[in-house]
């Protein structure tokens, strides 16, 4: 943990900070349970809301096989820590 970081984003942001945990996090274990990867599945939740709102309007091939990205980013996790 680096002490001081929260006074400091919210001095820089002039917004409230906290330190938080991953939520909605499923089949990882423990891997991802501590605040260093809380503002990366954060940004990758708010993408997937996103690109839902988003699906209603774009058509998809489904005919074309896409590799799973969710257990390609398990897999390289697992891999590296």
């Amino acid at each position: 943990k680096m002490e001081g970081a929260v006074e400091l984003a919210e001095e820089i942001f002039h917004m409230p900070v906290r330190l938080a945990l991953p939520s909605g996090v499923r089949g990882m274990g423990d891997i991802l349970n501590s605040p260093i990867y809380a503002t990366g599945i954060g940004l990758l939740q708010y993408a997937k809301q996103d690109i839902q709102h988003l699906g209603e309007a774009v058509a998809v091939d489904d005919t074309v096989e896409r590799p799973n990205v969710l257990n390609r980013m398990k897999a390289w996790f697992q891999g590296n820590f």
